[in-house]
């Protein structure tokens, strides 16, 4: 796949996840799918404009990253297109994505994520400037988004429409509504109607657990690429099973319970990387990914808790010696879904957000007031 100047030798991108998809997670998955997309979690414009240091470290790459993709989230257009112009500025980045699917209630109460494209003019505009800022430099710009805030309020077809016209190298679809959030099954079909409604390139994304639901999702829908988000928790050798399928091969990744623990350990000494040399914190980071990785295998809960109070790589490496090397993944349970299934909530929108496709000034002017949340993590 073709991105502006950019190469993908295998369309398969790593989505944007909050608290999971820093450099350490990126590099085990590139390790596996070293020509994929891997974007590393999304970063508040309002804080990369104001240096917010997390923000900061959240922009950071490894040295064997290529492209480095970057996600910004924003929406005040002034200040996203300042977040964009660091990126080139500092050469920060080789790919930009701009995020408009992002369902989390925080972010939709503001106008943010995947409430934005329903006020169309704001959608074109951050677009707009992000790409005039990038376009320059040779440096891609994507939007994500999902099918609309719910089936009521559609708004897919139109972003693609705006995202393609405004200089956008591809887009990804989140077959979901915003009410829908994670529940159920992503509706493939959405897919393939903005496929054929597009020009550009589109990922589909969405209840991708193997490889062969990678497939099944290009087959259906004729999506140029598939984005993996949930699907890679755990085990980013999805992205090596997804490469070869793609190749026509059906070789797969099925590490035992003792290889797995090597990548825990992998994965937990580039936290300490990632961290400044902080191995507590980093371990504490590595928790949330502890109950992904062993998901499945037969390790009781005695275990579990025991890495949930490691405190240090010594104490995680002990608990993984004294599990069963060999233990395999049960074969009814590969390439399921694993990680909690969030199901239809109620959208949090600003008041009034729905009666009208375009911004008023009064709703500008509430939505671009200095709130400091939006310039911290």
């Amino acid at each position: 796949m073709r991105l502006g100047p950019l190469t993908v030798g295998t369309p398969v991108m790593l989505s944007p996840m909050a608290g999971v998809t820093n450099w350490p997670f990126r590099v085990l998955c590139e390790e596996y799918g070293p020509d994929g997309l891997y974007v590393a979690e999304m970063i508040t414009a309002r804080a990369l404009v104001a240096r917010n240091p997390k923000a900061l470290r959240l922009c950071r790459f490894a040295p064997s990253e290529h492209p480095r993709s970057l996600q910004l989230y924003g929406v005040n257009p002034a200040i996203v297109e300042q977040a964009a112009r660091i990126v080139v500025d500092e050469s920060m980045a080789d790919h930009v994505d701009l995020n408009f699917g992002c369902p989390v209630p925080k972010v939709t109460r503001r106008g943010g994520g995947s409430a934005l494209p329903w006020k169309t003019d704001l959608l074109e505009e951050i677009i707009h400037r992000v790409v005039r800022v990038c376009e320059p430099a040779g440096i891609p710009v994507t939007a994500k988004f999902r099918v609309g805030i719910d089936h009521d309020h559609e708004t897919f077809l139109e972003s693609g429409r705006i995202a393609q016209g405004e200089g956008c190298a591809a887009v990804t679809l989140h077959a979901r509504t915003t009410a829908e959030y994670y529940g159920g099954h992503s509706d493939w079909t959405r897919i393939g109607e903005l496929v054929e409604h597009l020009d550009i390139p589109v990922f589909g994304n969405g209840d991708i657990w193997g490889a062969d639901d990678a497939v099944a999702m290009v087959n259906e829908t004729g999506c140029a690429g598939v984005a993996i988000g949930r699907g890679c928790q755990g085990r980013p050798w999805i992205f090596a099973d997804i490469r070869n399928a793609f190749e026509g091969s059906d070789a797969r990744v099925r590490p035992t319970l003792g290889e797995v623990g090597a990548v825990v350990m992998r994965h937990a000494r580039l936290l300490v990387e990632f961290f400044d040399g902080d191995e507590r914190m980093a371990v504490h980071d590595l928790r949330k990914h502890i109950a992904w990785y062993l998901k499945g295998f037969p390790v009781g809960g005695s275990v579990r808790a025991a890495f949930m109070g490691c405190e240090s790589l010594a104490e995680v490496q002990a608990i993984i010696d004294g599990l069963d090397q060999r233990a395999q993944l049960p074969e009814r349970i590969v390439d399921k879904p694993r990680g909690r299934v969030r199901f239809a909530k109620k959208v949090h929108l600003p008041y009034g957000w729905l009666e009208s496709r375009r911004t008023t000034h009064a709703e500008r002017e509430q939505l671009f007031g200095d709130d400091p949340m939006d310039a911290e993590y």
